[in-house]
């Protein structure tokens, strides 16, 4: 069934907002007039500093995802909802974001060129701050988690690594807010991996990103736990794959990324065209976390909608005409 919404997947969002918007990797930003933000998901996937190709219902997935796991984690910390007026929109707050993304790490993993797997295999042992030993193995548990920061880059250019020195040093945060998010994406991780455990999973790697609303609170912002912010693996044959010396059984995007590695250099050469099957088994990766970790199926819109009509009637609604949105799912 997937295979019959290649075609109508959300590339691009023809709209712009009088009050302001901008365009991220994954997600379209507009203003409204109420001062809020509406964030929607298109279903871009993205790697290696690129976008590389869409992947069915993937817009929608992360929207529900992230609202599933915002809910169950407000009593960690605020974050930036206010309402869902669409399966693939957010009406949030306007937040200050902060100039880091977090990503807190508890095996050594990773393809792309900041993940401390990729450092480690290039001989470094000194990364973000920690020191790590000789003779680690490809996606070992790390004891305890690390946090990994990053800058934020562009479209187009490459995050870079940050140790927790350096952003207090530099100036990039203060040291009693670099210690509150800290603490805050700590609490958030271990949530996370005990809800992934429950569900068969291995959270072993995710980003969060933070940013200050117009009380000064520091709130959680973003998506949080989502196939695209994270990394899933199956918990029940983790160990005898990494003793086999194989990677985990992954639940994420990494699928992808691991077959353009195999392929090409991505930051230098121009990346093939994805399969349509390896899009059609994403979509299902997606889908199979979503439904693990709420406990809930997923439900396939109708064939006939047209998912970027949906979202421009929205967005004409609360935008342009000044509609204002609901609070029912404010925190």
């Amino acid at each position: 069934m997937i295979k019959n919404f290649l075609d109508k997947t959300v590339k691009d969002i023809n709209f712009t907002s009088p009050h302001g918007s901008y365009e991220g990797k994954v997600r379209h930003v507009y203003d409204d007039s109420h001062g809020n933000k509406l964030l929607v998901t298109t279903d871009r996937l993205t790697a290696f500093d690129r976008q590389i190709t869409t992947v069915p219902f993937k817009g929608q997935i992360l929207t529900q995802l992230s609202r599933w796991w915002f809910e169950n984690t407000k009593d960690i910390c605020p974050n930036h909802v206010i309402d869902y007026p669409d399966p693939r929109v957010v009406v949030c707050k306007n937040l200050k974001m902060l100039p880091v993304e977090l990503v807190v790490r508890g095996y050594l993993a990773g393809s792309t060129g900041t993940s401390i797997l990729t450092m480690y295999k290039k001989g470094e042992r000194n990364m973000y701050g920690a020191t790590f030993p000789d003779g680690m193995v490809d996606n070992q548990k790390l004891e305890p988690p690390l946090i990994t920061p990053t800058t934020k880059a562009a479209v187009g250019d490459h995050d870079a690594p940050l140790s927790a020195k350096q952003i207090v040093e530099e100036g990039i945060l203060p040291a009693d807010a670099w210690e509150q998010v800290s603490a805050y994406a700590l609490a958030l991780f271990a949530r996370g991996q005990e809800v992934a455990a429950k569900a068969g999973l291995i959270l072993a790697d995710t980003k969060y990103e933070f940013g200050f609303d117009e009380n000064g609170v520091l709130t959680l912002g973003d998506e949080i736990h989502t196939p695209d912010s994270s990394r899933y693996w199956m918990a029940d044959s983790y160990e005898e794959r990494v003793q086999a010396g194989e990677a985990p059984i992954t639940l994420d995007k990494d699928q992808v990324r691991r077959w353009v590695v195999a392929r090409c250099d991505p930051y230098k050469d121009n990346i093939p065209d994805i399969p349509d099957a390896l899009r059609v088994a994403t979509a299902d990766v997606y889908i199979d976390v979503y439904e693990k970790i709420t406990g809930q199926k997923f439900e396939f819109p109708d064939e006939g909608n047209d998912p970027e009509k949906s979202m421009l009637q929205i967005l004409e609604k609360i935008i342009n005409n000044g509609h204002p949105v609901g609070m029912s799912e404010a925190n």
